[in-house]
């Protein structure tokens, strides 16, 4: 490409679109790249603060920036994420094929990102997503770049995409409650329904709730109960503090499941546990579910209903933005809860 005065443009290509900005009211392309500028565009152009511009010069080496966004975003994009085909303004934005979970592998955004002239801005990772909803976008800072430039993105992309939504499963859920105020009926349960609910979010098959009294073997009964009625995931609510009648933690433990994690750095939900009796995910989800929207639980819950099988570490990584602010008007998962 090459610079030029727009008094001496006339009858060349423009290589760049063309910005026009009404505070207020309009923004967008005054003339796209390709257009053929005319005598009639001079105003125009001047109107924009356009004395020069860049015009199309030949050269096999050079890729324009909407085609060197498109090639980007092309590189990119894993399972269930689309872009646009046609960039606008140098930029080709990402989006969600379906309702999931955005996985972003920052490790090979940051390798893309420290490639000269390349950006790459996304959602968090673990974000969740609804079909159609914005995810991101890829651009080039200049308004030409090398061809090499694309050529390294795509040869890291070769090895693994930096952004996939995985959709959720529908997995078959049961809820255990435990308490012994809550089993004779002394006080109402009010776990039951907000778990149904979360279950129901994702799209699980909701198996139903059994209640339990403080007592070790008919919890863990109960747990298996729902395993050999197939379950993929079994909640449990209530016991799992550190007092001598919550005995919801040595329950799971006696089912024979592998325990990750017994405690995250995350608040509320520092005594969320997590394990699996084989292929069955077993959770213990702390009293504050109850009472707080958003809690370690929210964090975990998609994850799972991806199908994604966590490790002692995943949670330990949740502590860097695992304090919820508990905010008046909770905007969760808009927010960078247990996403650092």
């Amino acid at each position: 490409m090459k610079s030029v005065s727009v008094y001496d443009s006339v009858g060349m290509v423009l290589c760049q679109d063309i910005t026009k900005i009404v505070p207020g009211e309009f923004k967008g392309a005054l003339f796209k790249k390709g257009h053929v500028i005319t005598k009639e565009d001079i105003p125009q152009l001047l109107s924009v603060g356009k004395e020069h511009i860049y015009v199309w010069e030949t050269n096999s080496d050079d890729v324009h920036e909407n085609d060197a966004a498109l090639a980007i975003a092309e590189a990119i994009c894993g399972e269930n994420v689309l872009y646009d085909k046609e960039p606008t303004e140098g930029k080709s934005g990402l989006y969600a094929a379906s309702r999931g979970l955005l996985c972003v592998d920052k490790k090979q955004l940051l390798r893309l990102n420290m490639i000269e002239f390349v950006t790459v801005a996304t959602l968090p990772n673990y974000y969740i997503v609804e079909k159609g909803d914005k995810l991101g976008g890829a651009r080039v800072v200049p308004l030409v770049v090398s061809k090499s430039v694309i050529d390294e993105v795509q040869a890291k992309c070769q090895e693994r995409p930096a952004l996939t939504v995985l959709p959720y499963q529908k997995l078959k859920c049961g809820v255990v409650t435990t308490g012994g105020e809550v089993y004779s009926g002394l006080i109402q349960d009010k776990f039951g329904p907000v778990m149904k609910a979360k279950v129901d979010f994702y799209g699980g098959e909701y198996l139903g709730q059994t209640l339990c009294p403080d007592n070790q073997q008919m919890i863990t009964q109960a747990i298996l109960d729902f395993k050999n009625k197939g379950a993929d995931l079994v909640i449990m609510t209530g016991g799992m503090s550190v007092d001598p009648d919550d005995l919801t933690p040595a329950a799971i433990k006696a089912t024979g499941a592998k325990v990750i994690t017994y405690g995250a750095p995350v608040q509320p939900g520092n005594m969320f546990m997590l394990a699996y009796l084989k292929n069955t995910v077993l959770v213990g989800v702390p009293g504050c579910a109850m009472f707080f929207h958003t809690t370690a639980l929210d964090a975990v819950l998609p994850r799972i209903f991806v199908g994604q099988k966590l490790k002692k570490s995943d949670f330990a990584a949740m502590g860097a933005g695992g304090f919820c602010r508990s905010c008046e008007n909770c905007s969760y998962p808009k927010c960078y809860f247990c996403r650092g």
